[in-house]
Protein backbone atom coordinates (compact mmCIF):
# COMPACT_ATOMS: atom_id res chain seq x y z
CA UNK A 1 0.00 0.00 0.00
CA UNK A 2 0.89 3.57 -0.77
CA UNK A 3 0.37 4.32 2.71
CA UNK A 4 3.47 2.23 4.31
CA UNK A 5 6.22 4.18 2.21
CA UNK A 6 5.19 6.58 5.80
CA UNK A 7 6.28 4.26 7.69
CA UNK A 8 10.18 4.72 9.20
CA UNK A 9 13.38 2.18 8.53
CA UNK A 10 14.96 1.01 11.42
CA UNK A 11 12.64 3.08 13.66
CA UNK A 12 10.13 2.13 16.36
CA UNK A 13 6.76 3.19 15.87
CA UNK A 14 4.82 5.18 17.90
CA UNK A 15 2.80 3.18 19.89
CA UNK A 16 0.63 5.43 22.27
CA UNK A 17 -0.90 8.87 22.69
CA UNK A 18 -1.89 10.64 25.61
CA UNK A 19 -5.13 11.97 26.85
CA UNK A 20 -4.91 15.87 25.24
CA UNK A 21 -2.84 14.24 22.16
CA UNK A 22 -5.94 12.03 21.53
CA UNK A 23 -8.20 15.19 21.89
CA UNK A 24 -6.14 17.01 19.56
CA UNK A 25 -6.39 14.31 17.06
CA UNK A 26 -10.10 13.67 17.45
CA UNK A 27 -10.85 17.41 17.18
CA UNK A 28 -12.42 17.75 20.40
CA UNK A 29 -12.06 18.69 24.35
CA UNK A 30 -9.80 16.74 26.89
CA UNK A 31 -13.05 17.54 29.20
CA UNK A 32 -14.87 15.93 26.40
CA UNK A 33 -12.44 12.65 26.71
CA UNK A 34 -12.65 12.21 30.30
CA UNK A 35 -16.89 12.63 30.04
CA UNK A 36 -17.03 9.85 27.20
CA UNK A 37 -15.34 7.73 29.71
CA UNK A 38 -16.84 8.46 32.62
CA UNK A 39 -20.51 7.41 30.61
CA UNK A 40 -18.63 4.26 29.24
CA UNK A 41 -18.91 5.26 25.68
CA UNK A 42 -15.05 5.11 25.38
CA UNK A 43 -13.04 2.45 27.31
CA UNK A 44 -10.09 3.56 29.47
CA UNK A 45 -6.66 2.37 28.25
CA UNK A 46 -3.92 1.17 29.98
CA UNK A 47 -1.09 3.03 31.43
CA UNK A 48 2.65 3.09 31.35
CA UNK A 49 4.96 2.62 34.19
CA UNK A 50 4.40 6.15 35.33
CA UNK A 51 0.89 6.05 35.20
CA UNK A 52 -0.31 8.11 32.17
CA UNK A 53 -3.11 6.16 29.92
CA UNK A 54 -1.49 5.25 26.65
CA UNK A 55 -3.95 5.73 23.85
CA UNK A 56 -3.75 3.53 20.49
CA UNK A 57 -5.55 3.63 16.91
CA UNK A 58 -8.52 2.06 18.26
CA UNK A 59 -9.30 4.51 20.98
CA UNK A 60 -8.74 7.46 18.15
CA UNK A 61 -10.93 5.47 15.67
CA UNK A 62 -14.25 5.21 18.69
CA UNK A 63 -13.45 8.85 19.54
CA UNK A 64 -13.75 9.80 15.46
CA UNK A 65 -17.12 7.30 15.60
CA UNK A 66 -18.76 8.30 18.61
CA UNK A 67 -17.77 12.29 17.03
CA UNK A 68 -19.55 11.94 13.93
CA UNK A 69 -22.45 10.16 15.53
CA UNK A 70 -23.06 13.53 17.52
CA UNK A 71 -22.04 15.66 14.58
CA UNK A 72 -25.26 13.94 13.20
CA UNK A 73 -27.73 14.75 16.11
CA UNK A 74 -27.31 11.36 18.10
CA UNK A 75 -27.58 11.50 21.60
CA UNK A 76 -24.72 10.25 23.80
CA UNK A 77 -27.51 7.61 25.48
CA UNK A 78 -28.41 6.33 22.08
CA UNK A 79 -25.07 5.88 20.28
CA UNK A 80 -25.02 2.21 21.77
CA UNK A 81 -28.35 1.08 19.68
CA UNK A 82 -27.14 2.84 16.80
CA UNK A 83 -23.72 1.21 16.65
CA UNK A 84 -25.87 -2.05 17.34
CA UNK A 85 -27.18 -1.95 14.19
CA UNK A 86 -30.44 -3.49 15.47
CA UNK A 87 -34.58 -2.20 15.30
CA UNK A 88 -33.83 0.75 17.78
CA UNK A 89 -30.67 1.90 16.15
CA UNK A 90 -32.62 2.57 12.85
CA UNK A 91 -35.93 3.52 14.39
CA UNK A 92 -33.50 6.59 16.41
CA UNK A 93 -31.77 7.22 13.27
CA UNK A 94 -35.41 7.49 11.15
CA UNK A 95 -37.03 9.57 13.93
CA UNK A 96 -33.65 12.08 13.88
CA UNK A 97 -33.62 12.31 10.00
CA UNK A 98 -37.34 13.19 10.20
CA UNK A 99 -36.60 16.10 13.36
CA UNK A 100 -33.78 17.50 10.12
CA UNK A 101 -36.28 17.29 7.79
CA UNK A 102 -38.96 19.17 9.93
CA UNK A 103 -35.82 21.72 10.66
CA UNK A 104 -35.08 22.08 7.40
CA UNK A 105 -38.74 22.98 5.97
CA UNK A 106 -39.36 25.42 9.26
CA UNK A 107 -35.48 26.93 8.44
CA UNK A 108 -37.06 27.33 4.29
CA UNK A 109 -40.42 29.23 5.59
CA UNK A 110 -38.48 30.99 8.07
CA UNK A 111 -35.94 32.56 4.81
CA UNK A 112 -39.30 33.09 2.86
CA UNK A 113 -40.57 35.31 5.63
CA UNK A 114 -37.57 37.01 6.16
CA UNK A 115 -37.55 37.70 2.28
CA UNK A 116 -40.51 39.17 2.45
CA UNK A 117 -39.82 41.26 4.94
CA UNK A 118 -36.71 42.70 3.54
CA UNK A 119 -38.63 43.21 0.40
CA UNK A 120 -41.57 45.13 1.79
CA UNK A 121 -40.86 46.04 5.63
CA UNK A 122 -44.65 46.41 6.27
CA UNK A 123 -45.32 43.08 5.83
CA UNK A 124 -43.33 42.62 9.33
CA UNK A 125 -46.69 44.10 11.07
CA UNK A 126 -49.00 41.17 9.53
CA UNK A 127 -49.19 37.48 9.98
CA UNK A 128 -46.86 35.59 7.14
CA UNK A 129 -50.28 34.76 5.41
CA UNK A 130 -51.38 37.94 4.78
CA UNK A 131 -47.96 39.32 3.21
CA UNK A 132 -49.60 40.00 0.04
CA UNK A 133 -51.90 43.08 1.81
CA UNK A 134 -49.27 44.72 3.45
CA UNK A 135 -49.48 47.96 0.77
CA UNK A 136 -53.22 47.60 0.87
CA UNK A 137 -53.93 48.30 4.50
CA UNK A 138 -53.37 50.78 7.03
CA UNK A 139 -50.27 50.20 9.56
CA UNK A 140 -53.24 50.23 12.53
CA UNK A 141 -55.09 47.33 10.47
CA UNK A 142 -52.27 45.92 9.96
CA UNK A 143 -51.47 45.82 13.70
CA UNK A 144 -55.05 44.90 14.44
CA UNK A 145 -54.49 41.77 12.14
CA UNK A 146 -51.30 40.53 13.75
CA UNK A 147 -53.20 40.85 17.46
CA UNK A 148 -56.20 39.04 16.16
CA UNK A 149 -54.07 36.25 14.89
CA UNK A 150 -53.28 35.46 18.38
CA UNK A 151 -56.82 34.29 19.16
CA UNK A 152 -58.52 33.78 15.91
CA UNK A 153 -58.63 30.25 14.46
CA UNK A 154 -57.19 29.33 11.08
CA UNK A 155 -60.42 29.32 9.42
CA UNK A 156 -61.59 32.58 10.55
CA UNK A 157 -57.81 34.08 9.66
CA UNK A 158 -58.61 32.78 5.84
CA UNK A 159 -62.25 34.42 5.90
CA UNK A 160 -60.94 37.75 7.10
CA UNK A 161 -57.84 37.78 4.75
CA UNK A 162 -60.69 37.26 2.01
CA UNK A 163 -62.91 39.83 3.44
CA UNK A 164 -60.10 42.46 3.37
CA UNK A 165 -58.41 41.42 -0.08
CA UNK A 166 -61.62 42.91 -1.60
CA UNK A 167 -60.97 46.28 -3.02
CA UNK A 168 -61.00 49.12 0.01
CA UNK A 169 -64.70 51.05 -0.09
CA UNK A 170 -64.60 55.11 0.08
CA UNK A 171 -66.23 55.33 3.28
CA UNK A 172 -63.52 52.89 4.84
CA UNK A 173 -61.00 54.55 3.80
CA UNK A 174 -62.33 58.31 4.94
CA UNK A 175 -63.12 55.94 8.41
CA UNK A 176 -59.02 54.93 8.70
CA UNK A 177 -58.38 59.04 8.15
CA UNK A 178 -60.85 60.08 10.31
CA UNK A 179 -59.20 62.64 12.72
CA UNK A 180 -59.57 62.33 16.98
CA UNK A 181 -61.10 65.38 16.59
CA UNK A 182 -63.82 64.99 14.01
CA UNK A 183 -66.95 66.81 14.93
CA UNK A 184 -70.20 65.02 15.96
CA UNK A 185 -71.54 65.62 12.81
CA UNK A 186 -68.89 63.92 10.65
CA UNK A 187 -68.79 60.99 13.34
CA UNK A 188 -72.72 60.22 12.64
CA UNK A 189 -72.48 60.44 9.15
CA UNK A 190 -70.19 58.08 8.88
CA UNK A 191 -71.61 55.65 11.39
CA UNK A 192 -74.76 55.59 9.33
CA UNK A 193 -72.63 55.01 5.83
CA UNK A 194 -70.65 52.32 7.64
CA UNK A 195 -73.26 50.13 9.32
CA UNK A 196 -74.76 48.81 5.99
CA UNK A 197 -71.83 47.66 4.92
CA UNK A 198 -70.61 46.17 8.33
CA UNK A 199 -73.96 44.36 7.84
CA UNK A 200 -72.88 42.96 4.43
CA UNK A 201 -69.49 41.95 5.88
CA UNK A 202 -71.21 39.95 8.59
CA UNK A 203 -73.41 38.38 6.24
CA UNK A 204 -70.45 37.20 4.01
CA UNK A 205 -68.51 36.36 6.87
CA UNK A 206 -70.97 35.62 10.32
CA UNK A 207 -67.93 35.42 12.45
CA UNK A 208 -67.06 38.96 12.28
CA UNK A 209 -70.13 39.38 14.42
CA UNK A 210 -68.97 37.10 17.04
CA UNK A 211 -65.18 36.93 16.87
CA UNK A 212 -65.34 34.74 20.60
CA UNK A 213 -67.05 31.73 18.83
CA UNK A 214 -64.41 31.79 15.85
CA UNK A 215 -61.63 31.82 19.00
CA UNK A 216 -59.29 29.43 19.90
CA UNK A 217 -59.16 30.93 23.85
CA UNK A 218 -61.33 31.68 26.04
CA UNK A 219 -64.12 34.36 25.93
CA UNK A 220 -62.13 36.75 28.30
CA UNK A 221 -58.90 36.26 26.68
CA UNK A 222 -60.42 36.90 23.59
CA UNK A 223 -62.53 39.84 24.62
CA UNK A 224 -59.74 41.60 26.26
CA UNK A 225 -57.50 41.35 23.24
CA UNK A 226 -60.32 43.12 20.44
CA UNK A 227 -60.70 45.54 23.38
CA UNK A 228 -57.12 46.48 23.82
CA UNK A 229 -56.57 46.05 20.44
CA UNK A 230 -59.22 48.68 19.05
CA UNK A 231 -58.44 51.03 21.83
CA UNK A 232 -54.11 51.31 21.08
CA UNK A 233 -54.78 50.91 17.56
CA UNK A 234 -57.94 53.42 16.88
CA UNK A 235 -58.27 56.77 18.03
CA UNK A 236 -61.28 58.34 19.99
CA UNK A 237 -63.32 59.86 16.95
CA UNK A 238 -62.95 56.58 15.27
CA UNK A 239 -63.65 54.36 18.84
CA UNK A 240 -67.00 56.71 18.92
CA UNK A 241 -68.11 55.81 15.22
CA UNK A 242 -67.46 52.02 15.95
CA UNK A 243 -69.52 52.24 19.01
CA UNK A 244 -72.28 54.40 16.90
CA UNK A 245 -72.49 51.14 14.17
CA UNK A 246 -72.46 48.92 16.82
CA UNK A 247 -76.37 50.76 17.84
CA UNK A 248 -77.24 51.32 14.45
CA UNK A 249 -76.80 47.19 13.63
CA UNK A 250 -78.60 45.96 17.17
CA UNK A 251 -81.00 48.97 16.47
CA UNK A 252 -81.66 47.10 13.29
CA UNK A 253 -81.48 43.56 14.93
CA UNK A 254 -83.96 44.47 17.40
CA UNK A 255 -86.38 46.31 14.94
CA UNK A 256 -86.55 42.96 12.49
CA UNK A 257 -87.17 40.66 15.51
Amino acid sequence: MCLARRIPRGKSLPVAWSTSQLAELAGTTLKTVRHYHKIGLLDEPERAANGYKRYGVNHLVRLLRIRRLVDLGVHLSDIPSVEAAHGKGELILRALDAELAASIERQQRMRRELAAILDNRASIDLPAYFKALADDLPEAQRSLLLAYSSFLTPAAMSALKEQLAAPRSDVGAQFESLPPDAPDDVRWQLAMRLAPEARNQQKDHPFLGDLEASSRRKGAITQSVVVQALVEFYNEAQLDVLRRVHELLSQDDAAGE
